[in-house]
């Protein structure tokens, strides 16, 4: 922190936290005005890497939006290509000469990246608060299993990051041979790995008193602010997109959603620091479950028939993609950072008239001027980590 200048009275003093700084997960600014160690007020400034992505989509052809939604959230790229395809073919399905059949075999595939993405991207998100507060080896932890998921998704798609994998119609890629068996030995050590993880950070109890009771958010608050995902369950709010209002083939994997207690004890509260950072950790416990439901769902593999109903990746859609139905939609999906949800018009040419993206970075920083006011100058990090932002989402 810079100080950049002091209120006349000199009992106040306004702080500039970013663009550039390590705890703010991105270019993101923070204006903070403090009352001696006491936050007086917390006003984000968002901008500094805006990119145009929603105009941009409404430039070009329907498939090449994809490669685009990878850049609103780079830490889990899997879903939003996911959150976007989805809505296109919900876009083709409003009009039955249109409509898409996804093939059995491709959706349990998205399921698997989607849900080994979110587990990446969680891992960074309790790693970095772990960091934040203080704590370096939990970092390398989280980082070290998000490097096994790469390692999975280099030899599926070619990237590291930013991956174009899901299509409208299923997936670019079949699984590569023994891609089931090595995505199996992932989530077996993967298992093991946590157990280390939680005795390293989560029961640590200067790390559990650092976040107990830190910007707790009840639950009406958190339904007020849109809070959404992680975020919103650790407020106790039972409510997941992939459960509630499904789609793909997560009706069938009948989604199990863990939400805020006051993990901390006597000393926490529900939807604090604490229940984030904890949540979190058990939703990847969830996804480790969800990829293994999807392994024994999943069919073989129609050799030369990548549009087999079945066993195929892709379904045909490039005819349906010239000229889409006439009409707008809007589809949700849960990301890593809770509801990802797409507005799409169509005016039945081959480029979109409209592209508008909702998400749950964007609600989230809404909140913290609310939840930071009266906390400790110290805690501001704790709080930055504990809602897992991320500003692609925020700066579209």
């Amino acid at each position: 922190m810079t100080v950049e200048a002091t209120t006349p009275s000199g009992e106040r003093m306004t702080l500039n936290m970013g663009p550039q700084h390590p705890a703010t997960h991105g270019v993101l600014r923070i204006v903070v005005e403090s009352d001696g160690e006491i936050v007086a007020s917390c006003t984000p400034d968002h901008g500094y890497l805006h990119r145009s992505i929603e105009k941009i989509g409404e430039c070009v052809e329907w498939p090449m939006v994809v490669p685009y939604t990878d850049r609103v959230d780079y830490v889990c790229a899997m879903n939003a290509n996911l959150a976007y395809c989805v809505a296109v073919e919900k876009l083709l399905n409003t009009d039955p000469a249109a409509a898409v059949q996804v093939p059995l075999r491709a959706e349990c595939i998205r399921v698997l990246v989607a849900e080994l993405n979110r587990i990446s991207s969680h891992m960074v998100a309790v790693g970095a608060m772990a960091m934040d507060t203080g704590a370096v080896t939990p970092f390398l932890h989280g980082i070290a299993q998000r490097e096994l998921v790469n390692d999975i998704f280099e030899k599926l798609c070619g990237q590291r990051l930013t991956y174009n994998y899901v299509t409208v119609g299923g997936v670019a890629f079949d699984l590569y041979p023994d891609a089931a068996a090595e995505i199996a030995r992932f989530l077996d050590q993967f298992e093991i790995e946590m157990r280390r993880f939680n005795k390293l950070i989560t029961a640590n109890a200067i790390f559990r008193d650092r976040c107990a009771g830190v910007a707790a958010v009840s639950a009406a608050e958190a339904i007020a602010w849109g809070l959404v995902g992680p975020n919103l369950r650790a407020s106790g709010v039972d409510y997941d997109v992939r459960r509630d209002d499904p789609y793909g083939i997560y009706e069938r994997l009948q989604v199990r959603v863990p939400v805020g207690q006051g993990f901390a004890g006597r000393r926490g509260k529900v939807g604090d620091c604490y229940d984030r950072f904890v949540v979190r950790l058990l939703e990847v416990q969830e996804s480790v479950r969800l990829c293994r439901a999807a392994l024994a769902m999943l069919p073989p593999p129609a050799d030369g028939k990548p549009a087999d109903p079945v066993g195929g990746f892709q379904a045909d859609v490039k005819k349906l993609l010239l000229r889409p139905p006439k009409g707008e939609v809007h589809c949700r999906t849960e990301s890593a950072r809770g509801e990802m949800g797409y507005y799409l018009v169509s005016d039945g040419t081959k480029v979109p008239y409209r592209v508008r993206v909702r998400t749950g970075s964007f609600s989230a920083a809404g909140i913290f001027h609310h939840v930071m006011r009266g906390i400790f100058l110290a805690d501001v990090v704790a709080v930055i980590g504990s809602f897992d932002v991320v500003v692609p989402e925020i700066d579209r």
